[in-house]
């Protein structure tokens, strides 16, 4: 299995390259600069050359690129323009609370799509099994920034039951983890509930396969009860699309959190892109780029071994 873990991310590095060269090219044609930004009304040519100078966006664009690039390799992530300190700090001081948010998330998601789609093909064509289909339709065509901000009109405007954003409470002088955690529900589900209602739908059709199966009959035969039939004996099988969606999901749900986190009002790094967005910091964008990247790729490779986890059949080479 290492071997097999140390190839594929050897090859996952081209992939990651490109994606820089794209993120970089794009970024940089896009209108707009960070010089104007940070100059704001004190802007003058003489004063954007300067500063464009010591930045060194002066240079060529490829050779930007590969200044950065080389900074990169070297473990630099580069200094931000706009917070002026190294982008790697402002990474991991956000990582925690977008890592909290999208872990629980994909958790709770994970566990109540495999409960609700397995329920759903055991009872298929019921009437419980086409309300939750039409839920689970309506709330995979719903965009995350939209249920998010319909979950604050309800739940913090017009209820008043759960803040509306930020991590804490500002009038509370020192808060605690139940006011950590209050601020941190709706976020959450914003995510979950997108999730859910599509990982829900594969789990039903996976379910219903291995239902029909030669050896869930032959598990009922020798007086096995329901519920050991659908939660152990079928399940294992079922799960496995649930498995690959696992690594696919990771950059979805790293992006939904770039929303999530704006309507929130919530210090993680989908925030901070967002803010850096806005303000043409480059060596954020950038950095955090990349992060997602090799996210991508780990969220692949876990993926790939939980699959030989759960099914020892696959085999590794």
């Amino acid at each position: 299995m290492l071997k097999y873990m140390v190839r594929r991310v050897l090859e996952a590095i081209p992939t990651l390259l490109g994606v820089t060269v794209i993120s970089f090219i794009m970024i940089h044609i896009v209108p707009g600069s960070p010089v104007r930004i940070l100059l704001g009304n004190h802007y003058t040519l003489e004063r954007a050359a300067v500063l464009s100078k010591e930045l060194g966006l002066n240079k060529p664009l490829w050779m930007q690129y590969f200044i950065w690039l080389g900074n990169l390799l070297r473990g630099n992530f580069g200094f931000s323009y706009v917070y002026n300190k190294p982008v790697a700090h402002l990474v991991l001081q956000a990582l925690p609370h977008t890592l909290i948010i999208v872990v629980a998330s994909i958790l709770v998601a994970h566990l109540f799509a495999v409960f609700l789609g397995s329920v759903q093909a055991y009872y298929q064509d019921s009437m419980f099994d086409q309300v939750a289909t039409v839920i689970n339709y309506l709330f995979y065509s719903m965009p995350s920034f939209w249920l998010g901000v319909l979950l604050i009109i309800v739940f913090s405007i017009d209820l008043h039951w759960l803040p509306s954003g930020g991590i804490v409470s500002s009038q509370i002088a020192n808060p605690g983890f139940g006011d950590w955690l209050r601020h941190l529900i709706l976020p959450v589900c914003s995510l979950f509930m997108i999730s859910v209602a599509g990982w829900a739908r594969y789990m039903r059709s996976s379910m219903r396969e291995s239902l029909l199966q030669d050896y869930v009959r032959t598990a009922r035969m020798k007086g096995a009860n329901e519920f050991r039939v659908v939660f152990v004996h079928a399940l294992r099988n079922s799960i496995l699309p649930l498995i690959t969606l696992f690594g696919l999901s990771l950059p979805a749900l790293l992006a939904g959190a770039l929303f999530i986190e704006e309507i929130f009002n919530y210090p993680g790094m989908g925030l901070l892109y967002w803010n850096a967005v806005n303000s043409r910091d480059y060596p954020i964008i950038m950095g955090i780029t990349v992060f997602l990247g090799i996210v991508t790729v780990l969220g692949n490779l876990v993926a790939d071994i939980l699959y030989g986890i759960v099914d020892p059949r696959i085999q590794y080479r």
